[in-house]
């Protein structure tokens, strides 16, 4: 216990779920199981009526899948009722013959058989003809043509039956179903966190050395529901994704195996939580296939998962062990587990808490005082800097235009920003639209900035947004940011659209009406 504790921390608490414990909780009543722990499936089929003839139809089938008390019963009396009618018929022979009246007492009389007196006599002539024994006492004389057919009968009846029943004995006998009992499941099923991801998860195990070849494993979730058309399904079957996608269902079974299947958005367990477990009813069916290595015949193995055989925060044990010069697999371990700390809340509801917790809103660009209209703006104009991403936005749109209005809006656009760069100013006042977002573009001088002073001599192009401004209002702000400033005569307002609304504002009715 303490190796463990140094191994997985003081947090974790071994639990042994071996079902001979008794525990002073009150036991749940158990309910009925589709498949027994064992692998054998719990259904029974009645009132066939006269579908029962299809058994006889696959007598060899039916044969084999009895049990084998009843195979060693009809084995007995099938040898048994054919030693004692063959033995009647060479009987029967005999006494029609005459051979019982002269048996012993003519030497020149030639019998059908030799030394056939009585029915015991008879019985053991056939007894060593059919095993081919042949002591030389009893035999057949040329004299019995009838004799003669009930011999060749005898060996093609005894071939027969032979090969039927010793064929039923054999393959009875080799059926893998016996190697289906060294291969081991978990008592209980856990469900865990592993890499970050909520898990449901068992354990399998090979007790033998020889290996399960092509060994594959399936699961199934058996869940009685209703569809949204008002049908009821009982006993409905679901597949469980336990790595189909990835290969992970393909085994390599010389150890133990933990089996894993994710719980995502696409599995039946999406919304399952440790609350809603104690209330559900379900039944996990886990087949196990695989080819015998030493006699190369399929074998299955199968088991189930009840709800109450699920533990939720729970991680089996680690069993192999590095020893000197190999691995150690140690199975009193095989069925524990131990706690972890694991959310008690579903995948479903994480992933609505994730989202709500962390959402991911849309960046706003910073909005800096403009000097041209002074600290104290109003409050129905905002203006900021057009950040590069509201550019790129704004420029997606001008890519949807044809190629050759792409062109003219592109050679238009670089004649306006030339003039604007080289020119004293651009003449106009109107704002233009792109969109919903009113932009005016501006020539600002250095020396009507505040704080700029020499240091920055050039010019300095700002778009600013001006949300329905009249042209009157940013006169009278140009002409008070003149009466503060020292610098050269106030530039005029330039106004210009980016590229794509331009475009598509000036195009023709007919244009703009095929661009959409």
């Amino acid at each position: 216990m303490s190796a463990i504790r140094r191994k997985f921390g003081e947090d974790y608490q071994m639990v042994n779920t071996n079902r001979t414990v008794t525990f002073s909780a009150p036991v749940k009543k158990k309910r009925q199981r589709f498949v027994e722990k064992n692998g054998r499936c719990n259904v029974q089929h009645g009132n066939l009526g006269g579908e029962t003839s299809r058994y006889i139809s696959d007598l060899f089938t039916t044969l084999v899948d009895l049990k084998w008390r009843w195979n060693l019963l009809i084995f007995i009396l099938t040898y048994t009722v054919a030693w004692l009618v063959m033995a009647f018929m060479w009987w029967v022979i005999a006494y029609i013959r005459g051979d019982l009246s002269h048996a012993g007492h003519d030497s020149s009389y030639t019998p059908c058989v030799a030394n056939v007196y009585n029915f015991p006599s008879a019985f053991l002539f056939f007894i060593e003809t059919e095993a081919t024994i042949g002591y030389g006492y009893r035999y057949i004389t040329e004299k019995c043509p009838e004799g003669i057919i009930l011999f060749l009968f005898q060996s093609l009846l005894g071939s027969i039956v032979d090969a039927f029943l010793i064929g039923c004995m054999f393959i009875k006998m080799s059926q893998p179903k016996k190697r289906a009992e060294t291969l081991m499941f978990s008592q209980d099923a856990v469900i865990s966190q592993r890499d970050g991801k909520l898990c449901l998860m068992f354990r399998v195990g090979n007790l033998r050395n020889s290996h399960m070849v092509s060994a594959q494993i399936r699961c199934k979730l058996i869940k009685s529901r209703q569809t949204p058309e008002g049908e009821f399904l009982p006993l409905d079957q679901c597949e469980l994704d336990v790595g189909f996608g990835t290969g992970a269902d393909q085994l390599f079974l010389v150890s133990p195996l933990t089996i894993c299947h994710e719980i995502n958005n696409n599995s039946p367990f999406f919304d399952l939580s440790q609350r809603s477990l104690t209330s559900e009813q379900f039944e996990i069916v886990v087949i196990l296939e695989g080819i015998v290595e030493t006699t190369g015949m399929t074998c299955q193995a199968r088991t189930s998962y009840t709800e109450d055989e699920v533990l939720w925060g729970h991680r089996f044990l680690p069993v192999m062990s590095l020893e000197e010069g190999f691995f150690r697999v140690d199975y009193s371990e095989f069925h524990n587990t131990f706690e972890v700390p694991t959310p008690p809340y579903s995948v479903k509801e994480q992933e609505e808490r994730l989202s709500l917790s962390s959402p991911n809103p849309l960046p706003v660009a910073p909005t800096p005082p403009s000097p041209l209209l002074g600290n104290g703006g109003r409050s129905s104009r905002r203006e900021r800097l057009l950040s590069a991403d509201n550019v790129e936005h704004t420029e997606e749109k001008a890519y949807r235009l044809p190629m050759k209005l792409q062109r003219m809006s592109s050679a238009r656009e670089d004649k306006l920003w030339k003039g604007l760069k080289m020119g004293p100013a651009l003449p106009g006042g109107k704002a233009s639209s792109t969109g919903d977002l009113p932009l005016s573009i501006q020539r600002v001088g250095s020396s009507s900035i505040p704080g700029v002073g020499q240091v920055h001599p050039e010019e300095l192009v700002q778009l600013l947004f001006t949300d329905d401004v009249e042209e009157g209002d940013l006169e009278k702000h140009r002409q008070a940011g003149g009466s503060n400033t020292c610098a050269a005569p106030a530039q005029a307002s330039v106004q210009i659209s980016l590229a794509g609304s331009w475009a598509e504002d000036n195009l023709p009715a007919k244009l703009r009406k095929m661009n959409r």
